[in-house]
């Protein structure tokens, strides 16, 4: 029977519990049960539902929706999300030192992220429960896609972002969606403490990924992506690692795909993390005895959190898949970022810790050439403008311009122009 269990002491809540952390503590997770259709229908199911254009199976997560926990179709809020691609290109590959290279760009989601495959099953969770109002801790991604999606929802809702510390194509979708914005003094660990703390006071839905429901729309990234693949896992699967909410989800779904039939084989987990917001990766280097924080610093804000809140679930997932956990720094972040844009396929900073950490595992051996990667993409290029601009006009002074980009002022002269063009690769 789907409920949920607390991932310390396994008790457990029925599925519509208002509860969200156990009285232990411990975060609460979905179990969904086996589905009861053949494994060859289901594959057949998916397949036929990629062709309709039904409202839900439009959707890149409710067309999995035998994974997830079960909605009424008058409950799902959906934009839709979903259907994103796969990229390769040699520039990327050559870049990354592997052929068999592919990147899933969450970033072309409907508010831009990752966040709306999650958001998507949180906000029909809380527009079935009749939630008062929603509310987020953010540095930008959760809080554009929880104000479009409870627009939809028609449901107020609340964001709380560090200060001075969003980006600014983040901040103007949350404004714009609607929803009431409140900039608080302090870190996003700040700010997701303090949301907490309302939301329990207040009788408000949270709904960032310590809410289990969220989890379970992230789960589709794999779904989907295996779906894409004929069900032939790659050899690696490599993302961002910040609050650890992906990683948890992969993590549940590849375990659970391996149990219904799906797969055989786990493919590897890797976490990079930005080499100044890294305490899972320390704590990772300490197999885990200690539970590190940080005062986190990254140019990649979407993953710049010092207490990442799905820690203990991103722990089972490392050690269920043999994963890693490495960091790079914000040079070899925004260089990855220049490759990534330079391709014509864009991405935050966050997301460029996929292709720096898949550029990294290969050059120390850990990821071989001859194996199948793809790496997860969470957020647009048009998500933080401000630092891809800095960055092609060479104002990070600790950084190296050589992907700079830098706009060039000319006269009124096809000469000009004509050497110019000679010059472009």
């Amino acid at each position: 029977m789907n409920n949920l269990q607390c991932e310390k002491c396994n008790q457990e809540f029925a599925i519509d519990t208002s509860q969200e952390v156990c009285d232990c503590g411990g975060l609460l997770e979905v179990r969904v049960d086996q589905p009861k259709l053949p494994l060859s229908d289901l594959k057949k199911l998916f397949e036929e539902r990629y062709a309709n254009r039904k409202r839900l199976e439009e959707s890149g997560v409710w067309r999995y929706r035998e994974m997830l926990p079960p909605f009424k179709d008058q409950e799902i809020v959906t934009r839709p999300e979903g259907n994103t691609p796969l990229y390769h290109h040699p520039l990327i590959s050559k870049y990354a030192g592997i052929q068999s290279f592919w990147l899933k760009h969450e970033g072309e989601n409907p508010t831009g992220s990752f966040k709306d495959r999650g958001m998507t099953v949180a906000m029909s969770r809380a527009k079935r429960k009749k939630s008062r109002a929603v509310a987020c801790a953010s540095t930008g991604n959760t809080s554009a896609s929880l104000a479009s999606y409870a627009a939809l929802a028609q449901l107020p809702a609340m964001v709380f972002v560090p200060s001075g510390k969003i980006a600014t194509g983040k901040l103007s979708q949350t404004l714009a969606y609607g929803a009431k914005t409140l900039l608080i003094r302090g870190d996003f660990d700040k700010a997701m403490s303090f949301v907490q703390e309302v939301c329990r006071k207040l009788d408000i839905e949270l709904v960032n990924s310590i809410n289990p429901f969220r989890l379970e729309g992230q789960k589709t990234i794999v779904w989907e992506l295996l779906h894409q693949r004929n069900f032939d896992p790659p050899d690696w699967i490599v993302l961002p690692a910040g609050n650890l909410g992906n990683l948890s989800a992969f993590g549940k779904a590849l375990l659970e795909a391996r149990k219904w039939g799906f797969i055989k084989q786990l493919p590897r987990l890797a976490a990079i993390q930005a080499e100044g917001a890294s305490p899972f990766f320390q704590s990772f280097a300490k197999n885990f005895s200690e539970r590190i924080s940080v005062q986190a610093k990254t140019i990649a804000t979407a993953v710049q959190i010092g207490s990442p809140i799905s820690f203990d679930r991103a722990v089972r997932s490392i050690r269920a898949t043999n994963g890693i956990v490495i960091t790079v720094n914000d040079q070899e972040i925004l260089n990855a970022k220049a490759i990534i844009d330079r391709a014509g396929i864009g991405c935050e900073p966050a997301s460029a810790c996929t292709l720096a950490g898949v550029r990294k595992l290969v050059s120390e051996n850990i990821i071989q050439a001859n194996t199948q990667v793809v790496g997860i993409l969470t957020g647009n290029l048009l998500k933080d403008p401000d630092t891809t601009l800095s960055f092609h006009n060479s104002e990070f002074k600790e950084i190296d311009d050589s992907y700079v980009n830098k706009p060039v002022e000319i006269p009124l002269d096809i000469k000009v122009v004509e050497k110019l063009l000679d010059t472009t690769a």
